[in-house]
C-alpha cells in the first residue's frame, strides 16, 4: 500500500457488529451513488484502525438484491479504505465442503440480472481486468490466519454469484455444479467489480451455511438450519478478523498484484472528451488517476 493500510470489513448474514473494537463510532458516510447499506463503523483492533459496514444493514434490513453495492465501496474508498475483507454466508455446491467449511474464494461467476455492475459509463469509459477477481495478497493472509487458527478454511474456490432473493431450484443447482463453482450465494457480484474499479485489494471469505439443494439429504433449503450453522460460523469469522488484521496491517508498500492501480490504464476516455459530472462523483473511485489526466 503506498498510503495507510486501513482495512474495511463487509460483514455478510450473521456478522452484524466485531466484537473485542476499541474507539467505535458508527459515521454516516455521504456517496454520490446513493445510500450505503448502514453507517460505518471506525474502530481499533489494537494499533490498526478498521471500518466495518453490515453489508445487509444493522438488523438484516435489505435484501441482496437491493443492496447498494456501488454506495457502499464507494463509501469505503471515501473513508480511506485500502483493503476490503468479504464475508459472505454461502451454500455449497460439493461434497467435500461441508456447512462450516470457510472457503477463501479466487474466482466468481456473475450471473445477477439487474445490478448495477459498474462506476462508469458514457462520458467516461473504463475496462479494468478480473481474471483475478480477488487479491492474492489478501488470500494469503486469510488462508495462513485460518491454518493458525485450526480453522476449517479452505483456500481457493469458484463462487457463483446468483440474484436471489429466492434460494435455486434443482435445476439451477445442478448447472452451477455443471460449472465447475464450489459455492454459491447472493452478495460478491458486483461488490468485486466495483472494488477492482475502485482499486481496492477485495478478498472474499464464503461460510458455508448448508449444501445447495443438489444434496440428496438437502433437497430444499429452511432458513431454520442456516441460521443454526451461522451463529457457529459468526463466531469463528470474528476469530479469523481478529488474527488476520494485523497481517494485513503490516503490509507496506503497493500491492504486488496490482490491484491498488487496476485503473492505471483502464480508461480510454480522452481528458478533453470526458464528462464533468461524472468525474466529479468518480472522484473517491477515480480521482488518483483523473487528478493526473486533467494535469497533463
Amino acid at each position: 500500500m503506498s498510503t495507510p493500510n486501513l482495512i474495511g470489513i463487509v460483514g455478510g448474514t450473521g456478522l452484524y457488529d466485531l466484537e473485542g473494537l476499541t474507539d467505535q463510532r458508527w459515521v454516516r458516510v455521504d456517496s454520490p451513488f446513493g445510500t450505503p447499506s448502514d453507517s460505518l463503523l471506525f474502530g481499533r483492533f489494537g494499533d490498526q484502525q478498521i471500518v466495518f459496514l453490515p453489508r445487509h444493514g444493522r438488523g438484516h434490513r435489505i435484501p441482496p438484491h437491493e443492496i447498494n453495492f456501488a454506495a457502499n465501496i464507494d463509501a469505503l474508498k471515501r473513508s480511506g479504505v485500502t483493503s476490503v475483507i468479504s464475508v459472505s454466508a454461502v451454500g455449497s455446491l460439493r461434497a467435500d465442503l461441508p456447512p462450516g467449511t470457510f472457503v477463501i474464494v479466487d474466482q466468481l461467476i456473475d450471473r445477477t440480472l439487474r445490478r448495477p455492475k459498474t462506476f462508469f459509463g458514457t462520458g467516461l469509459v473504463a475496462h479494468v481486468s478480473m481474471g483475478h477477481p480477488t487479491c492474492r495478497r489478501l488470500m494469503d493472509h486469510l488462508a495462513t490466519s485460518g491454518k493458525d487458527l485450526n480453522l476449517p478454511v479452505v483456500k481457493g474456490g469458484t463462487y457463483v454469484v446468483m440474484e436471489g432473493p429466492q434460494f435455486s431450484s434443482l435445476a439451477e443447482s445442478e448447472l452451477h455444479r455443471g460449472f465447475k463453482a464450489d459455492v454459491i450465494g447472493m452478495t460478491n457480484m458486483p461488490e468485486a467489480k466495483l472494488a477492482r474499479e475502485a482499486e481496492l485489494c477485495y478478498a472474499t471469505v464464503a461460510m458455508v451455511t448448508d449444501f445447495d439443494c443438489w444434496h440428496p439429504d438437502h433437497d430444499h433449503v429452511e432458513v431454520s438450519d442456516v441460521i443454526k450453522v451461522m451463529h457457529a460460523n459468526s463466531d469463528m469469522a470474528r476469530r479469523l478478523l481478529q488474527h488476520v488484521i494485523p497481517r494485513v496491517g503490516a503490509d507496506t508498500g503497493l500491492c504486488k498484484y496490482g490491484c491498488d492501480r487496476a485503473l492505471e490504464n483502464a480508461i480510454l476516455t480522452a481528458p478533453e472528451a470526458r464528462d464533468a459530472e461524472m468525474c466529479k462523483r468518480l472522484d473517491a473511485v477515480a480521482g488518483r488517476v483523473l487528478r493526473r489526466g486533467a494535469s497533463s
